[in-house]
């Protein structure tokens, strides 16, 4: 009795405090919950940053109104329970306070979820959290999903609705409105033409992979929509487990254990503290003459001890491994910024997906292929290193060749925007040159500076790092105007005190002045801040990526015009012994959707190949073939050796489940002289070593391929100079330079004498000429190829039979060539130049948030502003009135009529 009765004053004394706290919580109540209402009906379908901001002037609102609520106001705080937000963690949730929030929306909305899930978290969740409650999963193109939804409202089960468009089956409306009646005191709902009981226990999640679906406001009012996009500190988390759970296993598999016994802990803690009230509200006089109430508070008393002794040896061992957790860090944060600048592709093309699912794959290979060191930091550099090019490599195989570039940049600046190394005013003036105001400084060279690009100059004289740079340009015109002039001014160093400006703000400079340059610097850049594999994207090669799928994974060659993969999947699948009747290729069309699907069901147990062309020419047929992906083709069912392989032009009507899981690859001629050069020696049949030794003429024979290659390198690349290459730009492409070398290995070894007019004529007039529909353009074709084709070459003594020479010649080629290699004068760069650069800035804008951080000014201010500028650059409206006096509208003078309807529409618009 003397032990208890100082526990029970502790137990008061604490009481007390937690009394004067609830009262200070019972004020706030109102504020809190009408902020969290706010939140929970509202915010929803939002970013984190958005509902922060609103959140943040909410909060600023309620103080201004004198409503009361908390200073310190969170979701979590006022509707959230610590033990079920641990256990919702266990689940799967991710642990940042975004996604905290989500589980706190779904749980408390009467709306039922329609999560954006492109990452499957939510699906993950879902999964999870309901294992133990008999979960169905389904999808609106299952036959029978109506009849599980009935079942499940009938036994009070939850259902998740997995992969919904931005449409919903008409069907579930009444699940959504929650339209129930009664019915002699029990609870119906009608489901299509069927009458269901409802329970009260019914749950139901629906998901969608849509990156940015667009709900119509029909849609939208009858679910809860969340965000359940990954952020970066949730992804961080994960990708630390696992790092830390690869390196250190018992670690990782510990600290699981404590988190597990921790939740435990805290949910028996709150089941004593309930029950001590419960014991305390039912006693009656006395509590120390209540025998049961005295045994009850003293086995509590214990346990609570035990537990509390528990939790600090737990804490005190989770803190341990938390520090040595941490030392792997930096390889999570790194890690999390390469995905989201690989999620952010999805912008520029709707082909560019890639599932967290595929990257978190290849962060497991990565670790357990990357150089192994006892010492953290080596071994941290480590994998980065090889993380970072696995993911430009496996990356880079399914860009076009416009987008590579921009990839290698969006990286580069994405690790150090990581590091804190660039500034985000410098960068955004670097994409856009600012917003284009008046500007009240006179161009102090109008003859050759250009008043958009002194009106550039202008505006980056007011970046911090670049103050003073337009005073000094007006002050030494001759020195600035030797970089205006230079062949090369991304290499030359500026005048004065700018010799030392370099990276981005060098970059900035060089977009004032000779933006055609632009792309050369960016390459410089990358190779300074990454290395010079970055920009030297790797050459198309199947068998790497058929070693990279596997049976239940598509395999989806991205086409672009002109290209045609066919020819090398077939090759391909006779090296590997699939070829013949094991390699089935059909082209989609109308009506071909169900013999597509007969072969692929053929194909499973056969473990053949089948080949689906053009998918983008069937999109009424693409959600079934969604469907065969994922319910057809799963591992039990599936033939080790069966492949999927589809081809198909960007289309956003293409599936992005299949788009993320499978392997994608551009097969496009590569961009620049050089790329395209080692791609035709690298590619079959050259990099095969029986036929490249094959002729019996072997200097004639090496001359003439090597010539041929350069013609075709050549032919394409002049594209890329828009009128001044081609007046009409061709497709060019690799069956004419396949077809060509063939005839002339079949041409040497069958005559004595070299046809080379019959060559020529063949090569010339018909494998690349029959595309030529201008004859100017056939007369320049047969002008280029006669350098190639000639006796001057064949009869030079220099050749080489080993093909790694000519490899290796190649791969030590510039890796841009000047214009004069093709044909042209030096100043024909600067419009292929210019537009290359318009194309690389537009692309990475398409890339960013809309809104600039911290320092900038706000997109409603910039908008003002611009407006503003430009309402002072219009005239001002004429004067009708003047105008219908001095030309009076006569029947005679019809044209005054039509000057006075044209001034009002001009005043108007």
């Amino acid at each position: 009795m003397l032990l208890i009765f100082p526990s029970i004053l502790n137990l008061l004394d604490k009481w007390t405090e937690a009394a004067r706290l609830l009262g200070i919580k019972y004020t706030n109540l109102t504020g809190d919950v009408l902020l969290s209402s706010a939140m929970v009906s509202y915010l929803g379908a939002f970013t984190v940053d958005y509902r922060v901001e609103c959140q943040r002037e909410w909060h600023k609102l309620c103080n201004e109104k004198n409503i009361p609520c908390s200073k310190d106001f969170t979701l979590s705080n006022t509707l959230g329970n610590q033990v079920l937000i641990r256990s919702w963690q266990i689940a799967g949730l991710p642990v940042d306070v975004f996604s905290t929030d989500n589980g706190i929306i779904v749980s408390n909305s009467r709306r039922w979820p329609l999560m954006i899930d492109p990452q499957g978290q939510a699906n993950k969740w879902v999964k999870n959290m309901n294992k133990a409650n008999k979960l169905s999963i389904i999808k609106l193109s299952d036959s029978n999903y109506v009849r599980t939804l009935e079942n499940a409202i009938q036994f009070g089960t939850p259902v998740l609705l997995e992969n919904v468009g931005e449409e919903l089956d008409a069907i579930l409306e009444p699940v959504l409105l929650k339209q129930t009646f009664k019915q002699q005191g029990v609870e119906y709902m009608k489901l299509g033409e069927n009458t269901v009981e409802y329970s009260s226990d019914f749950r139901f999640y629906i998901t969608t992979g849509l990156r940015n679906p667009h709900y119509l406001p029909e849609v939208a009012v009858k679910v809860c929509l969340l965000n359940f996009m990954i952020t970066p500190l949730g992804l961080e988390d994960q990708l630390l487990g696992i790092v830390a759970a690869k390196e250190k296993p018992e670690l990782e598999e510990k600290k699981n254990q404590l988190i597990l016994e921790s939740a435990a802990n805290n949910k028996q803690l709150k089941e004593i503290e309930n029950k001590i009230l419960e014991v305390l509200s039912s006693s009656e006089g006395n509590i120390l003459e209540d025998e049961t109430a005295i045994k009850v508070l003293s086995s509590s008393k214990i346990l609570s001890e035990e537990i509390s002794e528990k939790q600090k040896i737990a804490s005190v061992t989770e803190n341990e491994i938390d520090e040595t957790r941490m030392g792997y860090r930096p390889v999570a944060e790194h890690s999390s910024i390469l995905f989201f600048c690989i999620s952010d592709l999805a912008n520029i093309d709707p082909m560019y997906q890639y599932s967290l699912t595929w990257f978190i794959n290849l962060y497991l290979q990565s670790i357990a292929h990357s150089a192994p060191s006892d010492d953290l930091e080596i071994r941290i550099a480590n994998i980065l290193d090889h993380f970072t090019m696995r993911v430009y490599y496996n990356v880079c195989r399914s860009l076009f060749e416009k987008d590579k570039l921009l990839f290698s940049l969006l990286l580069t600046v994405g690790i150090m925007q990581g590091k804190g190394q660039v500034d985000d005013l410098v960068w955004r003036f670097l994409l856009t040159g600012g917003i284009a105001l008046e500007n009240p400084y006179p161009n102090p060279a109008p003859e050759w500076l250009s008043d958009k690009s002194w009106s550039e100059v202008v505006r980056a004289s007011q970046l911090p790092c670049l103050e003073g740079l337009f005073e000094h340009v007006q002050e030494n015109i001759a020195q600035w105007k030797q970089i205006y002039d230079s062949g090369h001014p991304q290499d030359e160093e500026l005048p004065g005190k700018w010799r030392t400006v370099v990276g981005m703000e060098r970059m900035v400079v060089l977009r004032c002045f000779r933006p055609d340059k632009l792309v050369l610097a960016v390459q410089q850049f990358i190779v300074d801040k990454m290395s010079r594999t970055y920009i030297e994207p790797p050459t198309f090669d199947l068998a790497e990526s058929y070693s990279d799928s596997y049976c239940c994974s598509p395999l989806i060659f991205v086409l672009s015009p002109g290209s045609d993969p066919t020819a090398g999947l077939l090759k391909f699948a006779d090296d590997l012994g699939m070829g013949g009747s094991k390699t089935q290729v059909i082209s989609l069309g109308q009506g071909q959707g169900p013999v597509a699907e007969q072969l692929i069901r053929a194909a499973l147990t056969d473990g053949t190949w089948v080949v689906l062309q053009n998918c983008h020419l069937a999109t009424s047929w693409m959600p079934t073939l969604e469907k065969i992906c994922e319910e057809v083709i799963t591992p039990e069912n599936t033939h080790t050796s069966f492949r999927l392989w589809l081809t198909s032009q960007p289309s956003d009507k293409f599936p992005v489940s299949v788009l993320q899981n499978g392997v994608k690859m551009t097969n496009e001629p590569p961009k620049g002289l050089r790329a395209n050069l080692l791609r035709s020696y690298l590619s079959d049949p050259i990099s095969d070593p029986a036929f490249f030794s094959s002729s019996a003429k072997q200097d004639i024979w090496q001359k003439l391929l090597f010539g041929l290659c350069f013609f075709h390198a050549l032919v394409q690349e002049r594209r890329t100079f828009g009128p001044l290459g081609w007046n009409i730009p061709y497709e060019f492409n690799e069956s004419d330079l396949r077809i060509s070398i063939r005839q002339i290995q079949m041409f040497l070894d069958e005559y004595e004498e070299v046809p080379l007019e019959a060559l020529t004529y063949l090569t010339g007039e018909c494998n690349y000429g029959g595309r030529v529909t201008d004859d100017k353009d056939r007369r320049l074709l047969m002008s280029l190829l006669s350098i190639f084709y000639s006796w001057e070459l064949i009869e030079q003594d220099q050749y080489c039979n080993l093909y790694d020479f000519y490899v290796d010649y190649i791969r030590n080629l510039p890796i841009t060539a000047e214009p004069e290699v093709f044909g042209l004068h030096s100043n024909a760069n600067i419009t292929k130049d210019n537009q290359e650069t318009n194309q690389l800035l537009d692309g990475v804008l398409l890339t960013l948030p809309r809104q600039t951080s911290g320092g900038a000014k706000s997109p409603q201010e910039i908008v003002d502003e611009l407006a503003g500028g430009m309402l002072a650059k219009l005239p001002p409206d004429f004067d009708i009135e003047m105008v219908t006096n001095k030309y009076p509208l006569l029947y005679e003078e019809s044209m005054n009529t039509v000057l006075r309807q044209e001034l009002i529409r001009f005043n108007r618009y």
